[in-house]
């Protein structure tokens, strides 16, 4: 989980590949770095990330067999909301839960 800025939005084959700058970590089960890519595996804009602006979002790591892909992926049920204070409060308070 974490809090990201959309620098760029490209289509690339059936996919669309985000340019995030990575803001804030909150929940973290692999590294970050300040700026990453994120894959969605569709192009028809869903979830509609707009470039310039600010998301919490809850990807997952994406390690194909071959272990020659590795990469963040937000699948059709990620979690991906706008960024505002009050959210991350709420994730900050539930990662120390969790």
């Amino acid at each position: 989980v974490f809090h990201g800025r959309i620098l760029a939005r490209r289509v690339v084959g059936r996919e669309t590949r985000y340019e995030v700058a990575v803001e804030a970590r909150y929940r973290q089960r692999f590294p970050l770095v300040s700026r990453e890519y994120l894959w969605v595996p569709n192009t028809c804009g869903c979830p509609p990330l707009l470039e310039g602006g600010e998301y919490l979002l809850m990807a997952r790591r994406h390690v194909n067999h071959e272990h020659t892909l590795n990469r963040i992926l937000l699948q059709h049920d990620g979690y991906a909301r706008p960024w505002t204070p009050r959210e991350a409060r709420l994730v900050r308070g539930a990662a120390q839960h969790c």
